[in-house]
């Protein structure tokens, strides 16, 4: 299988701009598009979903915390029932902008926090399973997790994730911060290719761990995102 790049975009709301998603579109596969909790409005998904298809980028789902001030990277206590119902509410209506334009939903990856949390609590790794059956589509998600546990268990795809602009610590654990810090595009790339190449992850202390990566992730919000993205697309031609 070649190895898509992805990007967490469509997270601006009313007159406040986050990120290039005009510069981004085009360098990407896969768009995962903010449906309203943590981020973005009715206005910026459907023009999300109008760039996605004008570039031939596919779209999945973005859900996260009912959090906007936050951005959704805080952590809230939430049952299996409402992390369910979270993302049924978030991805029906984006599939609403999606229906016109003749676009199929191709996966759900929650968000911020709420991808932290259901990596570590089993009812929010079900929870986020639950909707996702209802929609039929493969889930996003980290490997050496709960992500790859218990969505495997439950005989939902899984796409073993990567990303390019994060930090790991020595256990391969993802390091989130409320706001992300530019990075170096060719270290960024250097480490894709590492982890696609050897299934070694590069951790800031630079250790590695073991890895799968099949999708590789810019955030539209990092600052230098876009040269990020241009650096890992040349980086993994090879492989894409």
């Amino acid at each position: 299988m070649p190895v898509t790049l992805n990007c967490d975009m469509g997270e601006s709301f009313g007159l406040y701009q986050m990120g290039d998603d005009s510069g981004l579109m085009p360098l990407i596969d896969v768009a995962n598009v903010a449906c309203g909790f943590h981020a973005s409005d009715p206005n910026h998904m459907h023009q999300t979903v109008l760039r996605a298809k004008a570039a031939g980028v596919r779209i999945g789902s973005h859900p996260g915390l009912p959090d906007l001030q936050g951005f959704g990277r805080r952590e809230m206590r939430m049952t299996r029932d409402e992390v369910r119902n979270a993302i049924v509410y978030q991805t029906g209506a984006l599939l609403g902008f999606m229906k016109p334009e003749g676009m199929e939903l191709h996966h759900i990856k929650p968000h911020g926090s709420l991808y932290f949390m259901a990596m570590q609590q089993e009812a929010v790794a079900h929870g986020v399973c639950d909707a996702a059956e209802i929609f039929g589509v493969p889930l996003f998600g980290m490997t050496g997790t709960l992500h790859e546990e218990i969505y495997q268990a439950r005989g939902i795809p899984f796409v073993a994730e990567f990303y390019a602009d994060l930090e790991y610590n020595a256990e391969g654990k993802l390091i989130l911060t409320r706001v992300h810090d530019a990075k170096d595009p060719a270290k960024m790339a250097e480490r894709c290719v590492r982890a696609i190449t050897e299934g070694k992850g590069t951790a800031e202390d630079g250790t590695l761990f073991p890895v799968r990566c099949e999708t590789i992730c810019v955030h539209s919000d990092t600052p230098n995102a876009i040269d990020i993205a241009r650096a890992v697309k040349d980086a993994i031609a090879p492989w894409h």
